[in-house]
């Protein structure tokens, strides 16, 4: 099977791998509050330009709908996607992170 075509080399540095623990800046429920900061989820598929994180609250999308299934979708290169700390413990004073 032939490769994915691309127009620069994948930057190793930005991929990310199913099962990859990831912090997502999006709208979800925190208690019985929707709010809006970065959420801790699993990757749970990749592709070449695109990788789905799944939640274990509810996320919604940003025009106010809940996503039944907890899975949101982000570009390689989005600024609302990142990697966790490595060796980071939970609780270990990252403000603003909710963690469920």
């Amino acid at each position: 099977m032939c490769p994915a075509p691309f127009m620069r080399d994948p930057d190793p540095e930005s991929s990310y791998d199913v099962g990859d623990i990831v912090e997502v800046f999006c709208d979800h429920e925190k208690g019985e509050e929707r709010i809006r900061g970065w959420l801790k989820g699993i990757v749970v598929q990749v592709d070449p330009k695109m990788v789905a994180v799944q939640f274990r609250s509810n996320v919604f999308l940003t025009d106010g709908w809940m996503v039944p299934d907890h899975i949101l979708w982000y570009a390689h290169t989005s600024p609302h996607i990142r990697n966790t700390k490595k060796g980071s413990k939970s609780g270990s004073g990252k403000a603003g992170v909710v963690e469920y």
